[in-house]
């Protein structure tokens, strides 16, 4: 019976570190998990370097995933109105460039070991990342939804195209300025004998419990 060699995430940030430093990249270590921050511009390169480096050799990619860190900490309380919503798509525009990230979780099959990659997007008309499917060909779904979800475009993709919404859908319902509600409901019309779009009819309503915790006791 094989064994595997025990996960040692100290080992492992230290040599991340080394091996990505001159590139720009910071390791987290944190709860037993190793974090490994990469600009942009290097993402690609690293991502081959975590495949393919010796000591790493990270042959597959267990997620992928977009992340909207806009009104990051600020609480849910109030956010799900529509007027509230509307406030948080003005401030969103004038947030810091680090709005959008891509999130990789890896797997070394051959050294037992775990690594996220976080890489922030610089903000714009458009948020684009290069895609990993040269890397990993599995990324490829993973990155259609997150294109889907956060509107995040990945340079390079062989087929970007929507993955869970409509093909005329307007908009990207993970983020933080997209309204809860959405922006428009689809129903059958027996007169036309047809299905149509028509403005939301729900109630704007706040759905998120207001829980405060005092000495390990929740009170609400």
């Amino acid at each position: 019976m094989q064994r595997y060699p025990a996960f040692d995430p100290a080992a492992l940030a230290a040599r991340l570190e080394e091996r990505f430093a001159k590139a720009g990249g910071r390791v987290v270590q944190r709860l037993g998990e190793v974090t490994l921050k990469l600009p942009r511009d290097e993402l690609l390169a690293g991502l081959r370097e975590l495949r393919d480096g010796e000591g790493l050799a990270f042959d597959q990619l267990i997620d992928l995933c977009g992340m909207d860190y806009s009104a990051y900490g600020a609480g849910h309380a109030g956010l799900f109105t529509r007027d509230a919503m509307r406030q948080t798509e003005t401030a969103a525009a004038e947030e810091t460039e680090e709005r959008f990230a891509v999130v990789y979780h890896l797997l070394s099959t051959r050294h037992n070991q775990r690594l996220r990659v976080r890489s922030f997007l610089p903000a714009g008309e458009v948020v684009a990342c290069p895609s990993a499917t040269e890397v990993w060909p599995v990324a490829n779904w993973f990155e259609r939804e997150a294109f889907d979800l956060f509107g995040i475009v990945f340079e390079g993709h062989p087929d970007l195209r929507r993955l869970l919404t409509d093909y005329g859908f307007i908009g990207h319902p993970f983020r933080k300025d997209f309204p809860v509600y959405g922006e428009v409901e689809m129903r059958y019309d027996p007169d036309s004998a047809r299905v149509v779009y028509q403005p939301v009819s729900i109630e704007p309503r706040e759905v998120v419990p207001r829980v405060v915790r005092k000495g390990g006791r929740s009170e609400g």
